[in-house]
């Protein structure tokens, strides 16, 4: 038997898909059948990954693809499949990662005139006028398998289109009848899908960026997500080393310059003070960053000279999204600092008195940076504050650990004070659906099986992450990782966001934003129950250093380990920040 389903699978395979992150459902017989006819064949096809919630599945598959920049599959069941992928479908578009959701449909006859006819009554209930509408705000391409005998090139343009910047998802469906249709073997040539070539910035607008970067006093590079490509970064320190310039992180999702780095000065997240050197800036390099900077937080000065460089630099899925920049380009960051870089080495004239006053400039900012975070992490309490939990993590950490952040409000703590300075170490959510971090480290685990993956959250992104899938997964597919929870019993994003509209509001006097988790919940019991994780509950300063090393400990050994970390409760963490205020 040679149907739809199979040349859908084997397209997958031809593809370079390792993994299908599955939901199955009554729509997938064909997929079903032929994935058994494989394994007894002994045929080799994309290894299967049964996910219990489909918002795990694709957050499994994103983590993968931002390890790797290679695109796996999802397979949900219907629309009610492609609805429960929620927020994790968000996720993955806004962050420009590629990954293929393949969703079965109703089938379209009810008298047996086809194979896959109706057979079960949720066959009526989940036929839907336009499943695919589900999905179009969050896809870079939808389609419908109407033939087996054009399947495989459906398969391959989907992965183009996904794999092509800007990356995202794709989203295919096919009801049963044609998933079990017959179909001849069709040969694809792989070469012939491949992405679109990386763009890049034409020698005219090199050389005007790059004279007005050294008619600067005071340049400034802001990035986000270049660290996407690691040799990105490589070629930004050259950059960097060679101008003595700057760089900022605005809501890191990638390792995106060294934190060691003597010109790296700060990482931010809703940053409510100026920042000194984006202030001062006179230039500003913008590389890879949906949102570089809040305008009624901080800004840039007006006369400054802003260049924009992103694979997306018009934002069109952004209804509201604009900055004062003298040049948009849309280009790959990694091919533009080439273009810097090699132009610099043929025909530049850098004035090296000026770079050695701003590299010692920076330098010093940079390490009064470190000094102070040092102090704050040092600093006397009874509590276990955000930055001293990110401290203790961080000596745990080595050069074979990756740190995965969807710490929320202490993100840009963790961000700051984990000290990421690998290409590939650091990863984090840009998106706005909490929840990331569970399906990211098994991800990110299958891509890389020799690192420890290290998982940082707040209470409230945990229970996002549907924790009892996460770690079923995690056992079931040996992919052990440790969880630590930065747990302030609330959400305290809402409050601050309400604070920041109604600072002296009845809200505030009150002191009621109906954000808080009480009674508290054993948060890691849940991981032990469906994952059998070592559990670990840590309210005791004096505590924290020694379970955090227990739950390595049995990471290494092969199961995963969950840490619910109690940090100043969500109604009284403004007194814990006034004390490290103070301290500093």
């Amino acid at each position: 038997m040679y149907n739809t389903g199979a040349a859908f699978l084997e397209a997958l395979q031809e593809a370079g898909v390792s993994y299908i992150f599955a939901n199955l459902g009554s729509d997938h017989p064909a997929i079903i059948e032929n994935l058994a006819i494989a394994k007894k064949e002994n045929k080799e096809l994309p290894e299967v990954i049964t996910c219990p919630h489909e918002f795990v599945a694709l957050t499994a598959a994103q983590g993968y693809a931002q390890a790797t920049g290679e695109p796996q599959a999802v397979i949900v069941h219907v629309e009610c499949g492609t609805q429960n992928l929620g927020g994790a479908i968000h996720n993955a578009f806004k962050s420009r990662v590629p990954v293929l959701v393949f969703a079965g449909a109703s089938p379209y006859t009810q008298e047996n005139e086809l194979a896959g006819s109706r057979n079960e009554f949720i066959h009526w209930i989940q036929d839907v006028f336009d499943q695919r509408g589900i999905m179009r705000g969050y896809t870079k391409y939808d389609n419908e398998i109407r033939s087996g005998a054009n399947v495989k090139q459906l398969v391959h343009r989907a992965l183009q289109i996904a794999k092509s910047d800007p990356k995202g998802p794709v989203y295919l469906m096919g009801p049963r009848e044609v998933m079990e249709e017959r179909a001849k073997p069709v040969e694809i040539q792989k070469e012939l899908w491949e992405p679109i070539s990386p763009g890049a910035i034409s020698p005219q607008k090199i050389k005007e960026l790059t004279n007005d970067l050294l008619s600067a006093k005071n340049p400034l590079v802001v990035a986000s997500y270049l660290g996407r490509k690691k040799e990105a970064v490589e070629e930004l320190v050259r950059l960097c080393d060679r101008l003595a310039i700057p760089v900022i992180e605005s809501i890191p999702s990638y390792l995106n310059f060294p934190s060691n780095h003597s010109m790296h000065c700060g990482s931010y997240w809703n940053t409510e003070k100026q920042i000194n050197v984006l202030d001062e800036a006179d230039f500003i390099l913008v590389l890879d960053s949906d949102v570089p900077w809040i305008p009624v937080r901080n800004k840039p000065s007006n006369n400054a000279t802003i260049y924009y460089i992103d694979v997306d630099p018009l934002k069109e899925q952004m209804p509201l999204w604009y900055i004062p920049s003298k040049r948009f380009f849309k280009a790959d960051a990694y091919t533009a600092l080439q273009q810097i870089n090699d132009y610099l080495d043929k025909n530049s004239d850098i004035d090296q008195g000026v770079v050695s006053q701003r590299w010692k400039k920076h330098s010093k900012y940079h390490n009064r940076q470190a000094e102070e975070r040092g102090i704050i992490e040092k600093a006397e309490s009874d509590v276990i504050t955000p930055e001293f939990l990110t401290a203790c993590i961080r000596e745990i950490t080595d050069e074979n650990t990756i740190v995965l952040n969807e710490g929320i409000t202490s993100h840009e703590v963790i961000s700051n004070h984990i000290g990421a300075s690998i290409p590939g170490s650091y990863y984090g959510s840009p998106a706005g659906s909490l929840g990331w971090h569970g399906g990211a480290a098994i991800g990110m685990k299958l891509a890389n099986p020799d690192k420890t993956i290290i998982s940082l959250t707040g209470d409230g992104a945990y229970l996002f992450s549907i924790p009892s899938t996460v770690h079923w997964m995690a056992k079931r597919y040996n992919t052990p990782f440790l969880t630590v929870i930065y747990n302030n019993s609330g959400w305290k994003a809402p409050k601050q966001s309400t604070l920041g509209v109604h600072p002296h509001g009845i809200a505030k006097q009150t002191e009621e934003f109906f954000v808080h988790f009480d009674p508290p919940a054993d948060l890691s019991k849940i991981a032990t129950a469906a994952g059998e994780a070592h559990s670990i509950m840590v309210k005791n300063r004096a505590e924290l250093k020694s379970a955090l090393k227990e739950g390595l400990q049995f990471v290494k050994e092969g199961r995963s380990a969950v840490i619910d970390v109690y940090i100043p409760h969500v109604y009284s963490a403004e007194n814990t920040n006034t004390f490290v205020k103070e301290t500093v």
